[in-house]
């Protein structure tokens, strides 16, 4: 039976599984990544208290389908999350050192060779500080390494951050209900960039 089934691989699926293996094997979901301006740091659980602040101001996240993340029970779910998926990051601003938000790579998916990017959040001080496509730009320089398309889960009602999409070049791909854990369903639309299409930009 092993013989039988081994020969109905060619060549080209048998590339295609090494090479899918060899990504799993090399691929870190959570480096270090900085440039002049903006540092993105594995999230660490002593980090809970100094993100909480950031997160605690309801207006941080008026335009998320989850709205309560300010509240601490609620948050502590989120951070719990973002510990469990072995890829999220702080978010610090080089000049200043102080703790911007948090952002992650989440479900890799072997069949696709593909990844996601999100629950990104920034306290208020730092909208409009050019960090966030400063920090897309760095987690997307890094794992076009690794994948062929990343895709992104944006609240369905989050405009702010689909106009940031379409500015990444990011093209609106489908509809989905997202249930965080313990969190109930919320629509989200699915945005996408492939390998092919991303283009590199030596200034923000």
């Amino acid at each position: 039976m092993f013989k039988i089934y081994y020969s109905m691989f060619n060549n080209f699926e048998l590339s295609t599984i090494n090479y899918q293996l060899s990504t799993i094997n090399q691929m870190n979901i959570q480096p270090i990544l900085e440039n002049e301006n903006v540092k993105l740091v594995p999230l660490d659980q002593t980090d809970f208290e100094q993100l909480l602040s950031v997160a605690s101001d309801p207006l941080v996240w008026e335009q998320h389908p989850n709205k309560d993340r300010y509240k601490r029970e609620v948050f502590e779910n989120f951070f719990q999350g973002a510990m469990e998926s072995g890829g999220a990051f702080k978010i610090i601003e080089t000049n200043t050192g102080e703790i911007a938000g948090s952002t992650r790579f989440y479900d890799y998916n072997p069949d696709d060779n593909s990844i996601f990017i999100g629950y990104t959040f920034y306290g208020r001080k730092f909208w409009g500080s050019k960090l966030n496509p400063q920090v897309k730009k760095l987690m997307l320089d890094y794992i076009f390494q690794f994948v062929d398309k990343v895709n992104f889960h944006v609240g369905k009602d989050n405009i702010r951050s689909q106009k940031a999409m379409e500015t990444l070049g990011a093209k609106n791909v489908d509809e989905v209900n997202v249930a965080y854990a313990y969190e109930p369903e919320r629509l989200n639309v699915v945005f996408e960039i492939k390998k092919e299409n991303y283009q590199k930009s030596e200034t923000i």
